[in-house]
C-alpha cells in the first residue's frame, strides 16, 4: 500500500431527507456524526453546531476527549466500546485511521475512506439517507492491504451518537411463540450490552432498539429507531459515558478466529438502518415501513395482492393423506382462500419430527402418484400451491445423514446438544449447497405449479464448526442468502417465506431475499396482538404472516371466538391454520365474511400508515390510514375488563381534523351487547375529524376478548 496524501477534505458533510438531517464532522482525524435529527433550515450551519458543542477540559480527564467517530478505534484512545477490533501478529489491535477521501455525489449519500498507513488497513463508511422514508442506511468496510493475515474480531456498522435528552432504551425480546415484547429501561452510567449467539436472528434478542426521550409515546416526542439487517449472530451496545455522551453501536458478533482477511481481501458489516421521529413511535415505524416498501420489497412483490393463505400444519400435522388434503382444499376454497400450503410431512420417511430431514423426495408410501393429484386438485379450485422445506437441517435418522454425517456443523470432541432431533447442515461446503439446490430445484421443476415455499429453520446453531473446525455462522448466513437467491433466479415467480420456529429469523437481511415472514408459531389471538404490535415497529403488515388458528389454541389452550381470531389476523398477511372440518356453521359463515372483507380492504391494510394507540393495558388498539387520510380502519381489541364502570373513550388519532368522516362498524357483523350502546346510534353518521381525534367516541361495554373494527370514510 503506497502512502497517499489526503485530498482537500470538507469540514463537514450534510445529508438531507424530507424530514431529517445528518451532519458528519470531517475536521478531526476520523469522521463523526455531529447532528442527527429534525431537518435543519439553511440558516443553521455546521459552524453553529460546533460552537454549541464546545467542551472544556474537565478535572482529572483528557484535554480533548476522543470522538465518538463512525468507528471509534483503539488508536484514538477511545475508552468506550471500539467500533472495530482487529488482531494479527503485530499491532493491529491499536488500529487508528486518518480520513483521506470523501465522496459525495448528492445530498443523500456519502462514502468516507480512512487509512491506517502504518498497518496498511483501509476503513470505509457508506451512509445513505433515503429521501422519502427518512431512514439512514449505514455500513462499514475493512480492507487489508498488508501481506500479513488480519483477524476481524469485531466490525460494527457506523456508531451513532445520541442527544443527551434521549434517556430511555426500548428493546425487543421474547421466546418461542411469544416474540417481540418491548422492555424499556432508563439509561445509566455504563453500557447495556445484548449479544446473540443462536446462529440466527433469534426469538429472544431481536437486533433492534428504540432510543427516546422520557415523554415520548406513540403520538408525540423524539425517538430514534435502529435495526441491524442481518440473520446471524449480532451485538447491540448502548452506552452512557461519564462525560454525558451516549451512543448506540450494532454489528455482527463474530466468534474467535471466525473471520480473517488475506492481503487484498475485505469485509463489510451488515447494514444498520436508523430513523428519527419527533412525532412519536408510530411515525418512526411508518418511516421504516415506507423504507421496506420502497427499498427492500421489489415492485413485483408490491404489485401483487397478498393471497389469503391456508396452511395445513395445525390442521393435520404429519397425518398426510391425499383424500384428506383434497377435502381440506375443497373446504377452504369455499371460504375464499387463495393459496394452499402443504406443510411438513410430505417427504421421504417423515412421520414425525424425528426423521426424514434432508431426504427431499416425495414419500411414495403417502403419495404413490407423487404430488400431482393434490397440486392439480388445489390449482383446479383456483388456488396457488405452496410447500414446506427445512433445507438447512438434517435428521440423524435420514439417508442423507447416514451417507454424509460429516456434512453437519460440529466441533471435534464435543457432543452435539439434542434439539428437536435434528442437526444443522454446513452450508459453507459447496457440495451441501449443490445437493440442496438440486433437491429443491428438482421438486420445483417436476411440479411447476408450486409457486411458494415456506422455508423453515427449527433449531439453534450450538456447535458452529465447519469442515476446517472454524466457526461458520457468518459464512453460513451469507451462503443461505445466496442459495435462496439462486433458487429464485432458477424458478422465477416462486415466493419464499422466512420461518424459524415462528419469529426467530425476522430481519431486513433475510427479507431482502424472501417475500414474507412467519411472525410467530402462536396463533393465539391475544398473544398475537402483542407480538404483531412489537413486530410492527419495524415491519409493515403485508409481510407479517397472520393466521386464524383453532378455536382452542394448540399452544396456549385458550378458547377464543372466531370473531376475535379473525379480527386480529385481519391486519397482517391474512391466512388460516386449523382443521376446517371442525368448523361450525357459524364459524364457516364468519370466515367467509371476514375473508371477503379482508380482500375488500387489503390494499389499504397493506399500504396505509399505521397508527398505534397508546394502551391502558385493557385493550390493544391501532389504525391504518391512507396517505391522503380519506379512508381508515381502526381496531379496538379488548383484553381484560376495565376497572371502571365504562371503558375509555376511543380517540381516532391520525385522522385529518379538517375532514368529516362517515362511521361504520364492519366487524363483527353481529355483536351481542349487554344493553343498547353508541354503536346503534353512530352507524352511518358523519362526524368531524376534529371531534373524532380530540374528543373521541365512547366505547361500548364488551366482554374481554372482543374485537371491533371501525371504518372511517371521508364524507
Amino acid at each position: 500500500m503506497t502512502p497517499s496524501k489526503a485530498q482537500n477534505l470538507p469540514s463537514s458533510v450534510q445529508l438531507n431527507s424530507r424530514h431529517a438531517s445528518v451532519i458528519i464532522n470531517c475536521q478531526n482525524k476520523t469522521p463523526a456524526i455531529a447532528y442527527f435529527g429534525k431537518k435543519l433550515a439553511s440558516s443553521s450551519s455546521f459552524d453553529m453546531i460546533q460552537l454549541l458543542q464546545t467542551r472544556q477540559e474537565a478535572k482529572c480527564a483528557v484535554v480533548v476527549e476522543a470522538p465518538i467517530s463512525l468507528s471509534p478505534c483503539m488508536g484514538e484512545g477511545f475508552t468506550g466500546g471500539p467500533g472495530v477490533e482487529l488482531s494479527n501478529n503485530k499491532d493491529a489491535w491499536s488500529f487508528g485511521v486518518t480520513l483521506h477521501k470523501v465522496t459525495q455525489n448528492n445530498e443523500h449519500e456519502v462514502i468516507f475512506e480512512s487509512i491506517d498507513e502504518h498497518r496498511q488497513i483501509t476503513l470505509k463508511h457508506h451512509l445513505k439517507l433515503d429521501e422519502q422514508s427518512n431512514v439512514l442506511s449505514a455500513s462499514t468496510q475493512i480492507i487489508n492491504h498488508a501481506d500479513e493475515k488480519l483477524n476481524i474480531d469485531y466490525c460494527a456498522a457506523p456508531t451513532i451518537p445520541m442527544p443527551d435528552h434521549i434517556t430511555k432504551l426500548m428493546s425487543f425480546e421474547g421466546r418461542w411463540s411469544n416474540e417481540f415484547h418491548r422492555n424499556t429501561i432508563d439509561l445509566f452510567l455504563g453500557a447495556v450490552l445484548r449479544e446473540n449467539r443462536k446462529g440466527k436472528t433469534s426469538h429472544d434478542n431481536f437486533p433492534g432498539a428504540v432510543l427516546h426521550e422520557a415523554t415520548a409515546n406513540e403520538a408525540q416526542g423524539e425517538c430514534y429507531g435502529f435495526h441491524l439487517g442481518f440473520s446471524g449472530n449480532h451485538r447491540t451496545r448502548v452506552e452512557l459515558l461519564p462525560e454525558q455522551r451516549t451512543y448506540i453501536q450494532m454489528g455482527e458478533l463474530l466468534m474467535p478466529s471466525e473471520l480473517s482477511l488475506e492481503q487484498g481481501e475485505s469485509y463489510q458489516s451488515p447494514t444498520l438502518y436508523c430513523s428519527f421521529s419527533n412525532q412519536g413511535f408510530s411515525r418512526l415505524s411508518n418511516n421504516f415501513h415506507s423504507f421496506v416498501r420502497s427499498n427492500i420489497l421489489s415492485p413485483q412483490q408490491q404489485a401483487k395482492p397478498r393471497p389469503v393463505h391456508y396452511n395445513t400444519w395445525e390442521g393435520i400435522y404429519f397425518d398426510h393423506d391425499v383424500d384428506t388434503l383434497k377435502n381440506l382444499a375443497d373446504r377452504v376454497a369455499k371460504l375464499g382462500v387463495e393459496r394452499f400450503v402443504l406443510d411438513d410431512g410430505w417427504f421421504k420417511g417423515r412421520r414425525g419430527d424425528y426423521a426424514g430431514l434432508g431426504d427431499w423426495f416425495v414419500d411414495e408410501t403417502i403419495y404413490p402418484d407423487g404430488l400431482s393429484p393434490i397440486i392439480d386438485h388445489v390449482t383446479g379450485l383456483g388456488m396457488e400451491f405452496g410447500i414446506w422445506f427445512e433445507p438447512e437441517m438434517v435428521n440423524p435418522d435420514s439417508d442423507l445423514y447416514r451417507a454424509h454425517p460429516e456434512w453437519a456443523l460440529q466441533t471435534e470432541g464435543n457432543e452435539q446438544l439434542a434439539f428437536r432431533n435434528q442437526l444443522v447442515l454446513d452450508l459453507t461446503r459447496q457440495e451441501v449447497i449443490d445437493y440442496l439446490f438440486k433437491c429443491i430445484d428438482d421438486i420445483l421443476k417436476l411440479y411447476p405449479s408450486i409457486s411458494y415455499i415456506k422455508w423453515d429453520m427449527n433449531r439453534d446453531i450450538n456447535h458452529a464448526g465447519d469442515a476446517k473446525g472454524k466457526p461458520a455462522v457468518s459464512k453460513q448466513t451469507q451462503a443461505l442468502y445466496k442459495l435462496i437467491d439462486d433458487l429464485k433466479a432458477a424458478n422465477p415467480g416462486v415466493e419464499i417465506e422466512s420461518c424459524s420456529s415462528g419469529g426467530a429469523r425476522i430481519d431486513y437481511g433475510v427479507l431482502a431475499h424472501t417475500d414474507r415472514v412467519w411472525t410467530s408459531d402462536s396463533n393465539d389471538a391475544l398473544d398475537r396482538l402483542s407480538i404483531q404490535r412489537g413486530c410492527s415497529f419495524f415491519f409493515p403488515s403485508e409481510v407479517m404472516g397472520a393466521h386464524v388458528g383453532p378455536r382452542d389454541c394448540h399452544i396456549t389452550g385458550r378458547h377464543i371466538s372466531i370473531e376475535m381470531r379473525s379480527g386480529v389476523s385481519f391486519f397482517g398477511h391474512f391466512g388460516l391454520e386449523m382443521d376446517p372440518r371442525e368448523l361450525s356453521e357459524h364459524e364457516v359463515d364468519a370466515l367467509q365474511q371476514v375473508i371477503a372483507l379482508h380482500k375488500k380492504h387489503r390494499e389499504l391494510i397493506h399500504s396505509g400508515d399505521l397508527v398505534r394507540l397508546d394502551t391502558d393495558g385493557n385493550s390493544i388498539d391501532f389504525g391504518i390510514i391512507t396517505k391522503d387520510k380519506s379512508h381508515a380502519l381502526y381496531a379496538y381489541n379488548s383484553i381484560t375488563e376495565t376497572k371502571r364502570t365504562m371503558p375509555k373513550k376511543y380517540r381516532f388519532t391520525g385522522l385529518d381534523e379538517q375532514k368529516a368522516y362517515r362511521f361504520n362498524l364492519i366487524w363483527p357483523t353481529h355483536l351481542k351487547e349487554y344493553s343498547e350502546s353508541i354503536l346503534s346510534k353512530i352507524e352511518g353518521e358523519v362526524i368531524s375529524g376534529e371531534l373524532l381525534v380530540n374528543m373521541g367516541m365512547q366505547l361500548p361495554i364488551t366482554f374481554p376478548q372482543t374485537t371491533l373494527i371501525f371504518e372511517l370514510s371521508e364524507a
